[in-house]
């Protein structure tokens, strides 16, 4: 089995404890977990910062991701930037449907993460952006039924977020694995 993950930090794996953009060690990162646990060969493609594509060039490499990898499952998990950078839960759901339709001709299994809600820490002090991102993971829930792909919700698997609300620990990343391989494996 081939899966590709398509994500922001949390996906890549960023240790907010650091500076410059660390990582995680690799067995503390929740790809390379679920690699781990399942034998599947688990592409990362996580990159700190990533909001949704919204651009040509930005649709056209993900595409070529897709193409070259040709995997089983494409999981993508987004969203978090977009919120972070002032997009609604609404727009932030309509720029992931234009994106996943784009992208839907070219693949086998689409897997909508909705990522865990943000929580109150130095980078979250407003409330609204808390309520945000717990309205994102219902609206895509809405949104893969439409599509006509699979959704799993990270709320759902008590993701520990560490001191700046938005990024996983390192148990977080666990958590995060086991959800997602009990949601892959039912």
């Amino acid at each position: 089995m081939r899966m590709l993950c398509y994500g922001d930090s949390n996906t890549y794996g960023y240790d907010p404890r650091g500076f410059y953009g660390d990582r995680y060690p690799k067995e503390g990162r929740w790809v390379d977990i679920l690699a781990q646990r399942t034998g599947w060969e688990i592409r990362n493609e996580g990159q700190n910062g990533r909001e949704i594509p919204s651009r040509p060039f930005q649709y056209q490499r993900a595409w070529e991701l897709l193409t070259q990898s040709s995997p089983d499952i494409f999981a993508i998990m987004l969203g978090t930037n977009d919120l972070l950078r002032g997009y609604s839960a609404v727009e932030t759901c309509s720029r992931m449907e234009t994106f996943l339709r784009y992208l839907q001709p070219g693949c086998g299994q689409l897997l909508l993460i909705a990522p865990p809600s943000m929580k109150r820490g130095a980078w979250i002090t407003e409330e609204n952006l808390i309520a945000e991102s717990v309205k994102l993971a219902k609206s895509y829930q809405a949104l893969s039924p439409k599509l006509g792909i699979a959704f799993a919700d990270a709320g759902q698997w008590n993701v520990d977020l560490a001191f700046d609300g938005v990024h996983f620990t390192e148990e977080g990343h666990r958590a995060f694995a086991e959800g997602l391989y009990r949601h892959l494996t039912k």
